[in-house]
Order: C-alpha cells, then sequence, then structure tokens
C-alpha cells in the first residue's frame, strides 16, 4: 500500500525557512509595509500551484513615501510650537478700527467715540513786582535826602551843597550827619547793590587836585563810599562813578539849575 503524500502545507509549516519568512512579513505588516509578491518566472504548475506561497522579499518602492510622512509631521510640530511662542498677537482684532469721526447727520448705534479734549493749561500766575521801598526804614532819613524810586532800583538824592564846601570833595560835618542816617537804610538790605554817582555842574575847575568836573565829581562819590565802608557797609556792595557835568537834571544858565545840578545820588539796586 502506498503511504500518502504529505500536503502542500503541512511541508511548509515544518519548514524552518518558512517560518522565518513568515515571521519577517509579520514584522513588516506591523510597520504599515506591505510587500508586493514578485513575479516568478516560473510560477509552479499543476496541482501543487495553488498551495505555493510566494515569499519574495519586500520591495523598497513605498520607502520615500514614510519619509515624506515624517517630514511633514516635523514640519507641523514646528509650526505649532512657533504659534505657542509667539502669543496671541492680533488675532481677533477687527482690521480696521472704527474712525471716532461721525458724520453730521449720522446717529450711531452705540455712540459715538469723541477725542478728549485738553484743558488749556492755565498761565502760571504772575508774581506782583516786589516793592523796592518794603523794609526800608525811610522813616529814620533826613528831610534833605530826596528818595526817588525807579524800577528795580531806589535813589537818595543829596545835594551838594550840604555834603561838600565849594571845590571840594571832603564831606562837611553836616554831610555825615546826612549821610549817617542813610546808613540804616543801606545796611537792612544786605543783597542789594550800591552805586554812588557824583554830579556837577558845567562851571569849570581847574585846581591842582581837581583839574576838571570829572576829578571833581570821581572824588566826592569816592568819600561817600569811603563813609559807608567806614560805618560797616560791605565794600564789595558798592561802585563809586564821576559823571561830572553830563547829566544835568536842570538847565545849567541859571543858578538855581546849577546848584541842582551839583548832587551825590546814592542808589540801592535790587538783585537780579
Amino acid at each position: 500500500m502506498q503511504e500518502p503524500t504529505p500536503a502542500p502545507q503541512d511541508a511548509l509549516s515544518d519548514s524552518p525557512e518558512a517560518l522565518r519568512r513568515l515571521a519577517r512579513l509579520g514584522a513588516l505588516a506591523a510597520h504599515g509595509v506591505h510587500p508586493r509578491p514578485a513575479k516568478r518566472q516560473n510560477p509552479p504548475a499543476g496541482r501543487f500551484a495553488r498551495w505555493h506561497l510566494d515569499l519574495t522579499p519586500a520591495t523598497e518602492e513605498d520607502g520615500w513615501l514614510l519619509t515624506y510622512l515624517d517630514v511633514v509631521t516635523l514640519i507641523l510640530v514646528m509650526m505649532v510650537v512657533m504659534l505657542s511662542f509667539a502669543g496671541p498677537g492680533t488675532r481677533g482684532l477687527p482690521l480696521m478700527s472704527p474712525s471716532p469721526v461721525v458724520a453730521v447727520g449720522e446717529h450711531p448705534e452705540h455712540g459715538s467715540i469723541v477725542p478728549p479734549i485738553a484743558s488749556p493749561v492755565p498761565p502760571p500766575p504772575v508774581e506782583p513786582e516786589q516793592d523796592p521801598l518794603a523794609g526800608l526804614p525811610l522813616d529814620q532819613l533826613d528831610k534833605n535826602i530826596e528818595v526817588i524810586v525807579n524800577k528795580g532800583s531806589v535813589s537818595f538824592r543829596i545835594s551838594n551843597e550840604i555834603l561838600f564846601s565849594s571845590g571840594d570833595a571832603r564831606l562837611s560835618s553836616p554831610g555825615l550827619a546826612v549821610l549817617g542816617r542813610l546808613v540804616p537804610v543801606l545796611g537792612s538790605v544786605a543783597q542789594h547793590r550800591i552805586v554812588v554817582e557824583g554830579h556837577t555842574d558845567n562851571v569849570p575847575i581847574q585846581t591842582e587836585r581837581f583839574p576838571s568836573n570829572w576829578e571833581l565829581s570821581t572824588g566826592r562819590a569816592a568819600s561817600v563810599v569811603r563813609y559807608l565802608q567806614s560805618q560797616g557797609i560791605d565794600p564789595a556792595r558798592m561802585r563809586a562813578t564821576g559823571f561830572a557835568d553830563t547829566r544835568p537834571l536842570a538847565p545849567n544858565d541859571t543858578p538855581q539849575g546849577r546848584a541842582q545840578n551839583r548832587h551825590v545820588e546814592v542808589i540801592l539796586e535790587a538783585p537780579k
């Protein structure tokens, strides 16, 4: 009796080589790679053709697809990361902001947006001009001292007939008494500058000590400055100037006018 021929399936399953090929096919299928069966030059024929399993290794024709998918996935991940770092940005904002200007006759539904009107800045308060006589003890002055208030200064005018003898620059006793009344006034405003001016008439003088009215007027102003310094007035505050007959107060064609032009003027100048 002839022994039965084993089925091709049993023979295939018992082959170690077939088992290894089946395991390899399963691993490829798990990675999504489905091998395409290659055409054989001489496929089996006969009654064993139906039991034949083509174990040709899978081709690498679909490998580019995996690489492409990896690149696309990487690009998407990078875009998500970049968007997360960019923050909200201007997403959700309207493309154009509504204009705050509303045409005449139009009434918007939710009211118009009116830009705020800046209130005018009030000008700084004008400080009242300080009275140059404020705080000066003028009640102590002698009646022979004439007070003239100018803008930013006060002048004390004293006739030369009281201060000096004719043609002399030395202070007389009555002149020292008059200037003594002026010292407290000058000392009460230590921040003011003191200018002493000497003036004469147009009658020329020619002596050994005073060749002209310039020397006489300057010498008389210097005598007043020296006396004020001796009474405690800071010499750094004072200045002596002689103008001779160049600044007359009255015409020199009368005795009264010439007497008026012969004077010494002590000026208190406010600090600037």
